[in-house]
């Protein structure tokens, strides 16, 4: 028993890849270097990247505090 060469963590039997990993190598084998390209563009984010995912988590944050302290006022023609 071996444990996968890329991922580390399954254990493979007849080869050194686990089913996942041995998908990525194949996609590395057809795509090459835009393999690589696409990893850094959509799953690493540059500064600017980071900048704006923060701004719009905190944008999401203020939206569910307003919609949830609306909820809660109470409306003063309850009290009629």
């Amino acid at each position: 028993m071996f444990s996968c060469v890329l991922c580390e963590r399954e254990t493979v039997i007849t080869t050194h890849l686990c089913v996942k990993c041995r998908r990525v190598k194949h996609l590395i084998n057809l795509y090459e270097d835009r393999v690589y390209e696409v990893l850094e563009n959509v799953l690493v984010r540059n500064q600017e990247g980071q900048l704006k995912k923060e701004t719009q988590e905190i944008s999401r944050d203020i939206e569910k505090k307003e919609k949830y302290n609306l909820r809660n006022k109470k409306n003063p023609m309850d009290n009629l």
